[in-house]
Order: C-alpha cells, then sequence, then structure tokens
C-alpha cells in the first residue's frame, strides 16, 4: 500500500462533533423547509379538488398568506444570490473581511430588490 493511500486517523472537515450551528444557516435552512412544505401542501390542495383549491387560494391571498409567499420569496433569492457570492470565493475572490461584508450586505440588498421587483411584476399579471 503506498503513502497516499494509507487511511489516516484526522477528523472530517468540519467535524459534527466539533460544528457549531450559525443563526444565519438554521434560519436558512428552516425557511427552505417550511417554503418545501408549504410548495407541498399547496399541490396536495391542488390536486384534491377545485374546492380545497379555492381554500388554500383564499389563504394565499390573505395578509398572512402573502408573508409566508414573500418570506419564502426572499429566502430563495438570497440562497440563489449567497450562490452566486460562493461562485465567487470559489474562484478565489473576496475573502478580505471587508469584501466579505460588503458582499453579504450585497447579497440582501439585492435581493430585497428582486423580490420586491416580482411581487410588483407578479401583481401587475394578476
Amino acid at each position: 500500500m503506498s503513502v497516499a493511500n494509507r487511511p489516516t486517523n484526522r477528523p472530517l472537515s468540519p467535524h459534527l462533533q466539533i460544528y457549531r450551528w450559525q443563526l444565519t444557516s438554521v434560519l436558512s435552512i428552516l425557511a427552505l423547509a417550511v417554503g418545501a412544505l408549504y410548495l407541498a401542501t399547496w399541490v396536495i390542495y391542488a390536486a384534491a379538488s377545485p374546492r380545497a383549491y379555492a381554500l388554500f387560494q383564499g389563504f394565499n391571498t390573505s395578509i398572512a398568506g402573502r408573508i409566508v409567499l414573500g418570506g419564502w420569496l426572499f429566502s430563495a433569492f438570497y440562497h440563489l444570490c449567497n450562490g452566486i457570492r460562493h461562485l465567487f470565493w470559489d474562484a478565489g475572490y473576496g475573502f478580505g473581511l471587508k469584501d466579505a461584508y460588503r458582499s453579504g450586505w450585497t447579497v440582501v440588498v439585492v435581493s430585497l430588490l428582486a423580490t420586491a421587483l416580482s411581487w410588483v411584476v407578479g401583481l401587475k399579471l394578476i
């Protein structure tokens, strides 16, 4: 067995026993999970009957429903923008502390603008 193929006793990085959950990652996972359940519920109601779908659509057009949809939409845009940010990191750009903060705030602002723009366009199409 060559030296390169010999097993080592090093832990994986980041190892689950030492990884500390961050608020941003927990909220991100939670938002996408809730959004996926919301979408699945929407599809189930749509498949059940026209009356069930109308009931769910009634919730979607309420204030609470629009808040849920807006939050889910922001979460999707946030993940899209953050994915682009990570592509830049993979290419070796933006590792400085000031650059990281600047790109983080840029992701938030662009996500908010994209959410607002999509709401404006979506409401005009209705």
